[in-house]
């Protein structure tokens, strides 16, 4: 990123935002009181730009801990995963996309909610983001703020539902979803979703045998700008669909496409009327 980037980029926060930019990213978090649990790892190699984030976010609450590159992030991500990867794309050796797609490919940090940094604002790159499996992007320069208000938007919807979806399970022949828990079996056998993944099954099983628009799975399952929705609703929903299909096995043929508008989760008949109920 060029001076006159990071720049504009300041103008958009706080004064204090200015103010810390010379502070080491780690000093900025140990001087800052933790009242959350919800733990944030930043990877961004700038040291200036890491300053700023750790420190909005650190001031909203969240407990915050830095990597500069690639190597650094999957090392902490071994150590304890996090709540929220806020991760830059273009890092040097492991690049963002690299640590993002291992990510993914890991069961165990499959379901990881991350939130790509980047400085190319061109939108196929935007959407190359979103492809890869990240939950939303943000282009540099950005407001510390936005950010911050963007990573309460993501774990608003990792925990959908919150106090009010506890107890709630959907059923569709062998699916079950546990709404409260963000847990989805097949066969009693968990699946390995990402978070989109799971909104996007949760979307098909929540009005089985309704076809949905892109249109309407993009509000359930991502929360994306205007300005790039036509080309994600060609692209995007219909790549999650495949790999949802795949990771559904033989019932992923109940994800149909109806063409020319969007998907249905169809349950074949015989196979016991789907329900919806509240745990006890």
């Amino acid at each position: 990123m060029t001076f006159p980037e990071r720049r504009r980029m300041l103008v958009a926060g706080h004064s204090h935002d200015r103010r810390s930019m010379g502070t080491p990213a780690r000093e900025i978090m140990d001087s800052a009181p933790s009242t959350s649990s919800v733990r944030v790892l930043v990877v961004e190699d700038e040291p200036d730009i890491a300053a700023l984030v750790a420190y909005q976010l650190t001031r909203e609450g969240f407990r915050v801990e830095t990597a500069r590159n690639g190597v650094e992030a999957l090392d902490a991500i071994r150590r304890q995963i996090p709540d929220l990867l806020i991760l830059d794309r273009m890092l040097p050796g492991l690049s963002g996309d690299q640590v993002l797609g291992q990510l993914r490919a890991e069961p165990a940090t499959a379901h990881v909610p991350v939130l790509v940094l980047t400085a190319k604002r061109d939108r196929e790159e935007r959407i190359a983001g979103l492809e890869l499996g990240a939950d939303d992007y943000l282009t540099k320069p950005f407001s510390p703020r936005e950010l911050v208000l963007r990573a309460r938007a993501i774990l608003r919807r990792v925990r959908d539902g919150g106090t009010a979806a506890q107890g709630r399970i959907l059923h569709a022949g062998p699916i079950q979803i546990d709404v409260g828990a963000n847990q989805a079996l097949l066969d009693g056998e968990e699946l390995k979703l990402t978070p989109t993944e799971f909104r996007l099954l949760r979307a098909l099983v929540e009005r089985r045998g309704n076809t949905q628009s892109r249109q309407q799975l993009l509000e359930k399952a991502w929360d994306v700008e205007a300005a790039v929705s036509d080309r994600l609703q060609t692209r995007t929903v219909d790549m999650h669909i495949r790999r949802l299909r795949t990771k559904l096995g033989d019932v992923g043929e109940w994800v149909q496409t109806v063409r020319g508008f969007g998907y249905r989760l169809k349950v074949p008949e015989g196979m016991g009327r789907p329900e919806l109920r509240t745990r006890k």
